[in-house]
Protein backbone atom coordinates (compact mmCIF):
# COMPACT_ATOMS: atom_id res chain seq x y z
CA UNK A 1 0.00 0.00 0.00
CA UNK A 2 1.58 3.26 -1.15
CA UNK A 3 1.22 6.27 1.14
CA UNK A 4 2.37 9.88 1.30
CA UNK A 5 5.28 10.10 3.74
CA UNK A 6 6.44 13.66 3.01
CA UNK A 7 4.76 16.81 1.75
CA UNK A 8 6.86 19.90 0.99
CA UNK A 9 6.13 23.22 -0.60
CA UNK A 10 8.63 25.84 -1.75
CA UNK A 11 7.00 29.28 -1.41
CA UNK A 12 10.01 31.04 -2.98
CA UNK A 13 11.37 29.25 -6.03
CA UNK A 14 14.95 28.15 -5.37
CA UNK A 15 14.82 28.68 -1.60
CA UNK A 16 14.39 26.08 1.13
CA UNK A 17 11.37 23.84 1.28
CA UNK A 18 8.80 23.86 4.07
CA UNK A 19 7.56 20.45 5.30
CA UNK A 20 3.81 20.07 5.78
CA UNK A 21 1.58 17.57 7.56
CA UNK A 22 -1.57 18.70 5.73
CA UNK A 23 -1.89 20.74 2.57
CA UNK A 24 -4.38 22.17 0.15
CA UNK A 25 -3.75 21.14 -3.44
CA UNK A 26 -4.78 24.02 -5.71
CA UNK A 27 -4.94 23.90 -9.53
CA UNK A 28 -1.36 25.25 -9.50
CA UNK A 29 -0.04 22.68 -6.98
CA UNK A 30 0.38 22.76 -3.21
CA UNK A 31 -0.90 26.05 -1.83
CA UNK A 32 1.74 28.82 -2.14
CA UNK A 33 4.22 26.53 -3.90
CA UNK A 34 6.60 28.57 -6.08
CA UNK A 35 4.36 31.61 -5.79
CA UNK A 36 7.36 33.93 -5.29
CA UNK A 37 10.40 34.37 -7.51
CA UNK A 38 13.80 35.95 -6.88
CA UNK A 39 14.99 37.88 -9.94
CA UNK A 40 17.90 40.11 -10.90
CA UNK A 41 17.57 43.75 -11.89
CA UNK A 42 16.58 42.74 -15.42
CA UNK A 43 13.86 40.39 -14.16
CA UNK A 44 15.69 37.13 -14.95
CA UNK A 45 15.07 34.52 -12.29
CA UNK A 46 17.78 33.49 -9.88
CA UNK A 47 18.37 29.82 -9.25
CA UNK A 48 20.58 27.51 -7.21
CA UNK A 49 22.34 26.70 -10.47
CA UNK A 50 24.32 29.93 -9.99
CA UNK A 51 23.31 30.96 -6.46
CA UNK A 52 23.40 27.80 -4.32
CA UNK A 53 23.14 29.90 -1.15
CA UNK A 54 19.44 30.31 -1.92
CA UNK A 55 19.00 26.89 -0.30
CA UNK A 56 19.71 28.46 3.10
CA UNK A 57 16.92 31.03 2.87
CA UNK A 58 13.88 29.68 4.71
CA UNK A 59 10.50 31.10 3.67
CA UNK A 60 7.32 30.91 5.72
CA UNK A 61 4.03 32.06 4.23
CA UNK A 62 0.87 32.58 6.26
CA UNK A 63 -2.07 30.30 5.55
CA UNK A 64 -3.96 33.15 3.89
CA UNK A 65 -0.92 34.02 1.78
CA UNK A 66 -0.92 37.62 2.96
CA UNK A 67 2.42 37.59 4.80
CA UNK A 68 5.78 36.10 3.88
CA UNK A 69 8.71 35.79 6.28
CA UNK A 70 12.23 35.06 5.04
CA UNK A 71 14.88 33.84 7.45
CA UNK A 72 18.61 33.21 7.05
CA UNK A 73 21.21 32.47 9.69
CA UNK A 74 23.08 35.61 10.66
CA UNK A 75 20.76 37.87 8.69
CA UNK A 76 17.66 37.95 10.87
CA UNK A 77 14.19 37.96 9.39
CA UNK A 78 12.44 40.12 6.86
CA UNK A 79 8.64 40.22 6.83
CA UNK A 80 6.71 41.02 3.67
CA UNK A 81 3.09 42.12 3.62
CA UNK A 82 2.28 40.59 0.27
CA UNK A 83 1.30 43.16 -2.35
CA UNK A 84 -1.09 42.04 -5.09
CA UNK A 85 -1.96 45.52 -6.35
CA UNK A 86 1.39 47.00 -7.46
CA UNK A 87 2.08 47.36 -11.19
CA UNK A 88 3.07 44.17 -12.94
CA UNK A 89 6.55 43.77 -14.37
CA UNK A 90 8.04 41.32 -16.84
CA UNK A 91 10.09 38.46 -15.42
CA UNK A 92 11.83 35.67 -17.28
CA UNK A 93 12.39 31.95 -16.65
CA UNK A 94 14.33 29.82 -19.12
CA UNK A 95 13.87 32.51 -21.77
CA UNK A 96 10.07 32.63 -21.40
CA UNK A 97 8.46 35.90 -20.22
CA UNK A 98 5.92 35.98 -17.39
CA UNK A 99 4.47 38.69 -15.18
CA UNK A 100 5.27 39.36 -11.54
CA UNK A 101 4.36 41.82 -8.78
CA UNK A 102 7.40 43.41 -7.15
CA UNK A 103 7.32 43.12 -3.35
CA UNK A 104 9.29 46.26 -2.54
CA UNK A 105 12.67 47.57 -1.51
CA UNK A 106 13.03 46.13 2.00
CA UNK A 107 12.94 42.49 0.93
CA UNK A 108 15.01 43.29 -2.17
CA UNK A 109 17.75 44.80 0.01
CA UNK A 110 17.62 41.85 2.42
CA UNK A 111 17.94 39.29 -0.39
CA UNK A 112 20.71 41.27 -2.07
CA UNK A 113 22.69 41.33 1.19
CA UNK A 114 22.18 37.63 1.93
CA UNK A 115 23.05 36.43 -1.58
CA UNK A 116 25.65 39.07 -2.38
CA UNK A 117 24.05 39.94 -5.73
CA UNK A 118 21.32 42.35 -6.80
CA UNK A 119 17.88 40.84 -6.20
CA UNK A 120 14.21 41.67 -6.34
CA UNK A 121 11.31 39.51 -5.14
CA UNK A 122 8.13 39.15 -7.18
CA UNK A 123 4.85 37.41 -6.51
CA UNK A 124 2.85 35.54 -9.16
CA UNK A 125 -0.20 37.66 -10.10
CA UNK A 126 -3.71 36.37 -9.33
CA UNK A 127 -4.48 36.56 -13.06
CA UNK A 128 -1.51 34.31 -13.91
CA UNK A 129 -2.76 32.02 -16.69
CA UNK A 130 0.24 29.88 -17.47
CA UNK A 131 -0.46 26.58 -19.26
CA UNK A 132 2.08 23.81 -18.66
CA UNK A 133 3.13 21.13 -21.13
CA UNK A 134 3.10 17.35 -20.87
CA UNK A 135 0.56 14.55 -21.22
CA UNK A 136 -2.02 16.11 -18.87
CA UNK A 137 -2.95 19.79 -19.26
CA UNK A 138 -2.40 21.94 -16.20
CA UNK A 139 -0.96 25.09 -14.74
CA UNK A 140 1.59 26.13 -12.12
CA UNK A 141 3.06 29.22 -10.55
CA UNK A 142 6.81 29.69 -11.03
CA UNK A 143 7.64 25.96 -10.99
CA UNK A 144 10.00 24.84 -13.74
CA UNK A 145 7.11 23.09 -15.47
CA UNK A 146 4.22 21.05 -14.04
CA UNK A 147 2.72 21.77 -10.65
CA UNK A 148 3.54 18.66 -8.61
CA UNK A 149 6.78 16.70 -8.38
CA UNK A 150 6.46 13.13 -7.04
CA UNK A 151 9.32 10.82 -6.03
CA UNK A 152 9.23 7.43 -4.30
CA UNK A 153 11.56 6.28 -1.56
CA UNK A 154 12.20 3.11 -3.54
CA UNK A 155 13.67 5.22 -6.35
CA UNK A 156 16.04 6.96 -3.94
CA UNK A 157 17.00 3.64 -2.37
CA UNK A 158 18.05 2.30 -5.78
CA UNK A 159 20.02 5.45 -6.57
CA UNK A 160 21.87 5.28 -3.26
CA UNK A 161 22.63 1.60 -3.83
CA UNK A 162 24.08 2.43 -7.25
CA UNK A 163 26.10 5.26 -5.74
CA UNK A 164 27.44 2.94 -3.04
CA UNK A 165 28.90 0.80 -5.83
CA UNK A 166 30.98 3.89 -6.71
CA UNK A 167 31.90 4.42 -3.04
CA UNK A 168 29.78 7.58 -3.05
CA UNK A 169 27.86 8.45 0.13
CA UNK A 170 24.05 8.29 0.11
CA UNK A 171 22.02 11.41 -0.64
CA UNK A 172 18.91 12.67 1.18
CA UNK A 173 15.62 13.18 -0.61
CA UNK A 174 15.90 16.95 -0.38
CA UNK A 175 18.48 16.96 -3.19
CA UNK A 176 15.51 16.46 -5.54
CA UNK A 177 13.16 19.01 -3.97
CA UNK A 178 9.96 16.94 -4.41
CA UNK A 179 6.48 18.03 -3.37
CA UNK A 180 5.21 14.53 -2.59
CA UNK A 181 7.32 11.59 -1.38
CA UNK A 182 5.72 8.16 -1.57
CA UNK A 183 6.60 4.98 0.30
CA UNK A 184 5.16 1.50 -0.17
CA UNK A 185 5.88 0.80 -3.82
CA UNK A 186 8.08 -2.30 -3.91
CA UNK A 187 9.81 -1.37 -7.17
CA UNK A 188 11.73 1.84 -7.89
CA UNK A 189 10.41 4.41 -10.37
CA UNK A 190 6.79 3.30 -10.20
CA UNK A 191 5.99 7.03 -10.32
CA UNK A 192 7.14 6.93 -13.97
CA UNK A 193 4.31 4.51 -14.81
CA UNK A 194 1.45 6.23 -12.99
CA UNK A 195 -0.88 8.14 -15.31
CA UNK A 196 -3.74 9.02 -12.96
CA UNK A 197 -3.73 8.83 -9.16
CA UNK A 198 -6.11 9.82 -6.37
CA UNK A 199 -4.72 10.86 -2.99
CA UNK A 200 -6.71 12.46 -0.20
CA UNK A 201 -9.39 14.57 -1.88
CA UNK A 202 -7.18 15.25 -4.89
CA UNK A 203 -6.47 13.67 -8.25
CA UNK A 204 -3.27 14.08 -10.24
CA UNK A 205 -2.48 13.38 -13.90
CA UNK A 206 0.97 12.49 -15.19
CA UNK A 207 2.67 15.04 -17.40
CA UNK A 208 6.29 13.92 -17.89
CA UNK A 209 9.49 12.67 -16.32
CA UNK A 210 11.47 15.08 -14.16
CA UNK A 211 14.72 15.72 -16.05
CA UNK A 212 17.37 16.68 -13.53
CA UNK A 213 19.83 19.57 -13.56
CA UNK A 214 22.87 20.71 -11.60
CA UNK A 215 20.66 21.82 -8.66
CA UNK A 216 20.70 18.16 -7.56
CA UNK A 217 24.43 18.60 -6.84
CA UNK A 218 23.72 21.35 -4.28
CA UNK A 219 23.83 20.32 -0.62
CA UNK A 220 20.52 21.76 0.56
CA UNK A 221 21.74 21.98 4.16
CA UNK A 222 25.02 23.73 3.39
CA UNK A 223 24.05 25.83 0.38
CA UNK A 224 27.10 24.71 -1.60
CA UNK A 225 27.72 22.58 -4.68
CA UNK A 226 28.95 19.19 -3.57
CA UNK A 227 30.37 17.42 -6.63
CA UNK A 228 29.11 15.35 -9.55
CA UNK A 229 26.57 13.21 -7.74
CA UNK A 230 23.81 12.26 -8.30
CA UNK A 231 24.08 13.23 -11.98
CA UNK A 232 27.10 11.02 -12.59
CA UNK A 233 25.39 7.89 -11.31
CA UNK A 234 22.01 8.70 -12.88
CA UNK A 235 23.73 9.03 -16.25
CA UNK A 236 24.54 5.33 -16.04
CA UNK A 237 20.95 4.09 -15.87
CA UNK A 238 18.38 6.91 -16.12
CA UNK A 239 19.04 8.62 -19.46
CA UNK A 240 15.85 10.19 -20.81
CA UNK A 241 14.83 9.69 -24.42
CA UNK A 242 14.73 13.44 -25.03
CA UNK A 243 18.10 14.04 -23.37
CA UNK A 244 19.40 14.44 -19.84
CA UNK A 245 18.75 12.14 -16.90
CA UNK A 246 15.41 11.60 -15.20
CA UNK A 247 14.48 11.04 -11.56
CA UNK A 248 10.90 11.37 -10.32
CA UNK A 249 7.85 12.45 -12.29
CA UNK A 250 5.78 15.59 -12.77
CA UNK A 251 2.00 15.77 -12.42
CA UNK A 252 -0.76 18.26 -13.13
CA UNK A 253 -3.69 18.78 -10.75
CA UNK A 254 -6.85 17.22 -12.16
CA UNK A 255 -8.95 17.70 -9.02
CA UNK A 256 -7.93 20.11 -6.24
CA UNK A 257 -8.53 19.27 -2.60
CA UNK A 258 -6.88 18.44 0.70
CA UNK A 259 -4.20 15.83 1.27
CA UNK A 260 -2.09 14.80 4.24
CA UNK A 261 0.93 12.78 5.22
CA UNK A 262 -0.35 9.23 5.65
CA UNK A 263 -2.90 9.39 2.83
CA UNK A 264 -3.08 6.31 0.60
CA UNK A 265 -2.46 6.64 -3.14
CA UNK A 266 -4.95 4.91 -5.43
CA UNK A 267 -3.62 4.56 -8.96
CA UNK A 268 -6.42 4.51 -11.54
CA UNK A 269 -4.33 4.66 -14.71
CA UNK A 270 -0.99 3.23 -15.79
CA UNK A 271 1.25 3.75 -18.80
CA UNK A 272 4.68 2.82 -20.19
CA UNK A 273 7.89 4.43 -19.07
CA UNK A 274 9.18 7.29 -21.23
CA UNK A 275 12.82 6.30 -20.72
Amino acid sequence: MATVVELTHYPVKGCAGVPLDDALMTPAGLAHDRSFLVVDDEGVFRTQRRDPGMALIRPYVSADGERLTLRAEGAGDVVVDVDLTAPRRTVEMFGTPYRGIDQGGAVADWLSTVLGVACRLVRVPPEHDRVTDGQTPGTSGYADSSAVHVVSRASLDLLNARMAERDAPPLPMDRFRPNVVVDGWDEPHVEDLVRRVAVGDTELGYTKLAVRCVVTTVDQREGTKAGPEPLRTLAGYRRATGGGVAFGSKFAVVRPGKLSVGDVLTVTGWGPTEL
